[in-house]
Parts: structure tokens; sequence; C-alpha cells
């Protein structure tokens, strides 16, 4: 090979180790800066949350935006021992503007050291019991609410175990509560646990008078539950007691076209007529007359007792009887007494109800025979949780003889034909007019055959008549 070959050679090999090398540096300098941004990408991604911007009146303190730093995090959480999943995220833009901003985290929070937080350990049976536990610092700041929600339903049915009855933060979020925000219905917190009827309450008059108008005071639930000392409303005076604290002037207005308006307000639910598709029916309810109460455990007892022996046909009317006379015994005569009144099968039902140009106002709807209002009866006293507890009976109460001691405060004209009244009744009205008419014809009898007998001083000669005659 000539020289001239040689140089050539290794200046064209001297040019693709340049290329070579600068294509190394590229692919080197691509690769960590690659890394690079792999990595900070992953360093932002384990940062916290950014928390929102706030206006200045609804910032959280320092401290509490230490405690956001971590809580603001979408989607924390803790595992508990018994697999149920305690959520831990607070939304940091809806808790600045909460009723509870001012108070601080800590003002709640007593339990929670911020120099030890998290704890290495902090046991936590359950959501449940973490939620119940959660009432005492609400206890703090609102005694009187809380003495209030005490007395409840609600309170009852913790007591007795209910999972799924409401507490504090059950209804209303400790982070996010806003003042006013629950007179919407749409935030209304008892569709929670009562879609159903809060269901039919949105097609009732009352929802849609309050969803066309914001100027409307149509109840809402918490108008006739009370939001805090809710009781059932089978534990009022009557069951017109919660519409009449709006509608004051209806008993006046129904006795111009009512016959008996005070009685039939007595016994008849207000939701009986102004649900007109509603299904109906006759509820006897065990009264403790002494104590002014609807039901005791004592009456509840040989109530289940006597339904069990029913063998699912309801309870009969000897049954019934029985049992009356079994708890009106000795010292206790007519303590215990059946109240029965009109109203419908279900919940959902008495919330649905129509203006009250459309409520029924023909009284065959109950006041004749076979009216399906009376096909369906229940025999109830309320619980030890307040709730009324009903049990199936035969129809036969409201028509046998044996029930005209036991319902007597209970009878529409007909709709509850105890046919041995009937009998009695036409009985009575036949002897009352065969007096008369008996008298009557026996008058004209002596007269036309002369066996009238003439009596101070008037002539003996028969009268009307020509008498017998001698041979």
């Amino acid at each position: 090979m000539t020289p001239r070959i040689i140089v050539e050679t290794y200046a064209a090999m001297g040019a693709m180790m340049d290329r070579y090398s600068t294509l190394r540096k590229i692919t080197r300098a691509f690769l960590c800066n690659s890394l690079a941004i792999a990595a900070v990408a992953a360093a932002l991604a384990l940062l916290p949350a950014a928390t929102p911007t706030l206006a200045a009146d609804e910032a959280p303190s320092a401290a509490d935006q230490n405690c956001l730093g971590c809580h603001g995090s979408a989607g924390m959480e803790k595992k508990l021992a018994d697999g149920d999943v305690l959520p831990l995220h607070v939304a940091a833009d809806l808790y600045g503007k909460s009723v509870h901003r001012p108070n601080g985290c800590a003002s709640c929070h007593t339990d929670v050291d911020p120099t030890a937080h998290p704890p290495s350990k902090k046991e936590i049976k359950s959501a449940r019991s973490y939620a119940i536990a959660a009432n005492e610092p609400c206890k703090a700041c609102h005694a009187e609410k809380f003495k209030q929600w005490d007395s409840s339903i609600h309170a009852a049915l913790v007591r007795n175990g209910n999972p799924a009855a409401p507490t504090c933060t059950g209804c209303h979020n400790p982070h996010t509560a806003i003042k006013g925000a629950a007179t919407k219905i749409e935030q209304t917190p008892c569709q929670n646990c009562h879609k159903d009827i809060f269901t039919a309450y949105l097609g009732s008059v009352h929802a849609k008078s309050r969803l066309n108008s914001a100027a409307s005071f149509a109840p809402t639930c918490s108008d006739c539950h009370s939001a805090h000392e809710v009781k059932p409303i089978s534990l009022g005076e009557s069951p017109a007691a919660a519409c009449l604290g709006c509608h004051a002037g209806a008993l006046e207005s129904h006795k111009k076209w009512l016959p008996n308006a005070g009685l039939h307000f007595e016994v008849v639910s207000c939701s009986a007529c102004h649900n007109p598709d509603a299904q109906r029916k006759v509820d006897l309810m065990l009264i403790d007359s002494q104590a002014k109460v609807r039901g005791t455990e004592q009456i509840g007892v040989p109530l289940f007792d006597a339904s069990t022996r029913s063998d699912g046909n309801g309870i009969d009317a000897q049954t019934l009887w029985n049992l009356l006379q079994a708890l009106n015994r000795g010292d206790a005569a007519g303590k215990t007494i059946v109240h029965g009144r009109l109203t419908v099968r279900t919940g959902p039902q008495a919330h649905q109800l129509t203006a009250k140009s459309a409520a029924l106002s023909d009284c065959r709807t109950c006041h004749r025979q076979g009216s399906e209002a009376f096909e369906s009866v229940t025999i109830s006293l309320v619980g030890p949780d307040g709730r009324r507890v009903g049990y199936g009976a035969n129809t036969d109460v409201l028509s046998s003889a044996i029930s005209i001691n036991s319902v007597h405060g209970f009878y529409a004209i007909g709709g509850t034909r105890i046919i041995l009244l009937d009998i009695l009744l036409i009985l009575a009205i036949l002897g009352g007019l065969a007096v008369p008419i008996g008298h009557l014809f026996l008058g004209w009898f002596f007269k036309r055959f002369g066996y009238y007998h003439p009596h101070n001083g008037h002539s003996a000669g028969p009268q009307g008549g020509d008498g017998p005659k001698a041979a």
C-alpha cells in the first residue's frame, strides 16, 4: 500500500471516529436530561397537593395549613383493622368557607399532638365507633342541639346499636359545614337515609312550591319533624298535629262542608285524603290511657305473642278481645285501649301530598260497604326506640260482634258493618214501630167488632159498628 493511500485511509477513519464521539456525547446528554426530567416529575408527584388559592377571609390559619399539607391530598385515608376505611381528606377550599374554619382544627381534634403526628400507633376499632366518639366535640359548643338530638329517635337508634342511625357528622360534615345550607332542598341530609320518602316528597305540593320560588315557606323535612329532636309523627297529639302547625284554619274550613269535621281530624290522617292515589289502611293503636303514651313494652310482648299464634292470618277479633282482657286485668282495668285511625300504608305515600283541589272529598270513598280503605288492618304500638311497630290483623276485627267493645271508638258508617248491630238496629226500629201500630190496630179491632167498653159515664152503645145482635 502506498503512503498516499495509507494517509487517506487514516483520515477517513479519523472523521468517522469524530462523528461517533459526537453521537455518544449527544446520546449521553439526552439520557441524562431524560432522567432528570423523570426524577423531577416523580418528586412533584410525591409532594402534597397544592392548597387552592383562597380569599383572605377564607384562608386557614398557619397551624391549619400545616394540617392541610397532608390532609389536603385527595384520596387520603386510613385502613382500619376491621377492613373498613376511614377517609382523612379535607378539601381546603370548602374548609375555608365553613363555619368551623375560625375555630381551627385543634378545637375539635383535642386528642392530636401536632408535634407527634401522625402517631406511631393509634387504634381505631371501626369507622362507626369513630363517628360516635366524634359527637363529644360537637357537644362542647352545641350543648342545646346535642340535648335535643339525645332525646330523638336517631339517638335511640344509636344506643340500640343501629349501624345506620345518624350521628352529628352523619348529617353535618364538620369540615364543610355552611350555615343555612340544609334549608336548600337539594342539600337536605335526610335524603341520605330516607331516599324513598325524600323522592316522594319531591313530587308533593310542598316541594314543588319550594323549588319554584325562593320566597316559599312550604315545609321541608325539619319543619315537620324538627332538625335535631326528631320524633315519629305517630307520637304527636293526633295525625293532623304537624299539618295544623301551618294550616291553623283547616278545621274551620272543613266544617263548612264536612260533617263531624272534628272527629274526622282525630281519626283520619291528612294524607289519607290529600294523597288520592295512596293505598289506605286502618291502624288500631294500642294506647296506655293512664300514662298517656301510645303503647309500652308491657303491651308489646303479649301483642307479639298473639301475632305469632295467628299462623300468618293476622290477629282476629277473638284474639284481640283476649289480649285486651289480659292487659286490663285487676288493677289495670281500662288501662289499655284501642284508638283507631284511617291512614296510608307507607311512609312515602304520607309525604306525596297533592294540592287541596285534588284531595278526596267524596264521602262514598270510605263510607260504603267493601271500601278499599277497610281491607287492610294493623294493630300497632310504639316500640322502645319510638317507632311504631305494626302487626297484621284480620279484617273481621272491624266487623265482628266480638269487637263491639274492643274497637267501639272506631266505627265508620257504611264502611265497617257489624252485622249484629245491623240486626239489632232493625229489630229496634221494628219494635219501636210495632207499639203504636199495634195500639192503633187493637183500637180499630175492638171498635169494629163491638168490644168497646165505655168509661167515665159515656154511653154504653157500640161505637163505630153494629156489634153482636140477638138471634
